[in-house]
């Protein structure tokens, strides 16, 4: 299952906002370097979509629009 996530760097909470089906919103508290906030990103999508962490992978990285993979 594939789903698009709007990921917001810096937010002053970490919360995740549901648009769609397979839309999200995404507030993290990290900055979007060293890879501080994909990790905070993989971490808050296990907690609330209840999966293991190392099934979630995100096809791009470097973007604020993200396409995630869940397996």
């Amino acid at each position: 299952m594939k789903i698009q996530i709007k990921t917001i760097p810096n937010s002053s909470l970490s919360k995740l906002e549901k648009i769609s089906n397979n839309e999200y919103k995404a507030h993290v508290k990290s900055p979007p370097e060293n890879n501080k906030a994909n990790i905070e990103l993989i971490n808050l999508l296990a907690k609330e979509l209840k999966i293991p962490p190392k099934s979630i992978k995100i096809k791009n990285p470097y973007s604020k629009n993200k396409i995630i993979e869940l397996k």
